[in-house]
């Protein structure tokens, strides 16, 4: 049979890395005041560590490129140390005053969260004109 939407499957892929990257990149805005975490440590920024892979197995019959897909490898944790923000009537204050804060980037991460909704358009508008095309190959039959 004839796969009319041969792109769709790396395409997948793309979104679902994508849809993960965006949750990741939403936990670390909505903690970046979080002081204490179950470790008892301030939270950690985390990033999602992607992965392409070429398949190598060929369609059947088919002479074209094996499809390429994105994988996640891991989320990472970002290694570097929590920022210090004098703050002596926190409750976390040390007796300097000092609070260990997440070392999160808000504008960082809103460029990264911007970066990633684009990457999704990208990959919805593929999926539509996949869909438009499939569509029309089908309609050629008719006449």
């Amino acid at each position: 049979m004839i796969s009319l939407l041969s792109g769709i499957d790396s395409t997948a892929s793309a979104l679902d890395a994508e849809r993960v990257r965006m949750d990741v990149i939403s936990e670390n805005i909505a903690n970046v005041n979080t002081t204490k975490g179950a470790d008892g440590k301030p939270y950690q920024r985390q990033q999602v560590v992607f992965e392409s892979v070429l398949s190598a197995k060929q369609q059947s019959g088919a002479g074209g490129a094996a499809p390429q897909t994105t994988q996640i490898v891991h989320i990472a944790k970002d290694t570097h140390p929590p920022r210090m923000v004098y703050n002596p009537s926190h409750p976390e204050a040390n007796a300097q005053g000092m609070v260990a804060m997440p070392n999160i980037n808000i504008h960082e991460e809103m460029v990264d969260m911007i970066a990633s909704s684009r990457s999704y358009e990208a990959n919805l508008a593929v999926v539509k004109n996949a869909r438009t095309m499939a569509l029309e190959d089908l309609s050629i039959g008719k006449h």
